[in-house]
C-alpha cells in the first residue's frame, strides 16, 4: 500500500455463493466483492460483503458495453418491467440498497397446482419470508394459499433483503 499498489486476491466460490474453504481467505483480505446478476441479463451488481473500511451494505451496478462494464446512471430504471401495461401481480417497491433509493418490480403469480403438491419458485427473494407470509395470508386472511402454486420474481434478477419489501 505505500507505494500506491493493490493486491487482488481471487478465490473460488460455491454454488450458493459462499466463499469456499476456510474462512482465512476473507481474514486475509480488506474487502470481499460479489458480482451478481442473472446469466441472460447484461448487467451485473457488485455488493461488498466484508469492508474493513467502509459499509458493507452499498452496490455498484454496472452493465456490459462494447468497450467493457460501464456504470449504470440510474439502476432503478433496469429492476422495473414493461410499466406501459397495468399487469395484476406486479408491484413497484422503493427500498433502500445500502443508501441508494431504487424502486424495483416484484412480480407474483398464484395459480391451481400442476401436480399434487403446491410448488413455491422464488428468485431474488428469500423463500423463507415467502412461506411466512402466504401462511399469514392463510391463517389471518383466509385466503387459502396451501393449496396453490405461487411464483415470485424481482424484476431484474436483483436479490431484495430489505423486510419492507414483504409488503
Amino acid at each position: 500500500k505505500a507505494s500506491g499498489t493493490a493486491l487482488l486476491v481471487v478465490g473460488h466460490v460455491t454454488k450458493d455463493g459462499q466463499i469456499a474453504g476456510p474462512k482465512q481467505v476473507e481474514h486475509l483480505v480488506d474487502a470481499v466483492l460479489y458480482f451478481e446478476g442473472e446469466r441472460g441479463h447484461h448487467f451485473r451488481v457488485l455488493r461488498g460483503v466484508k469492508n474493513r473500511f467502509g459499509a458493507t451494505d452499498e452496490i455498484g451496478v454496472f452493465e456490459m458495453t462494447g468497450k467493457g462494464l460501464s456504470e449504470v446512471a440510474n439502476p432503478s430504471a433496469l429492476f422495473l418491467g414493461d410499466r406501459n401495461s397495468i399487469s395484476p401481480g406486479n408491484a413497484v417497491f422503493a427500498g433502500l440498497e445500502g443508501t441508494r433509493p431504487m424502486l424495483m418490480e416484484i412480480q407474483a403469480l398464484v395459480a391451481a397446482p400442476s401436480f399434487g403438491t403446491p410448488r413455491r419458485a422464488v428468485v431474488g427473494w428469500d423463500s423463507s419470508r415467502l412461506a411466512m407470509i402466504l401462511a399469514v395470508l392463510d391463517a389471518r386472511g383466509g385466503l387459502g394459499m396451501g393449496g396453490h402454486d405461487v411464483y415470485l420474481n424481482v424484476a431484474g434478477g436483483l436479490k431484495v433483503g430489505e423486510p419492507a419489501a414483504d409488503l
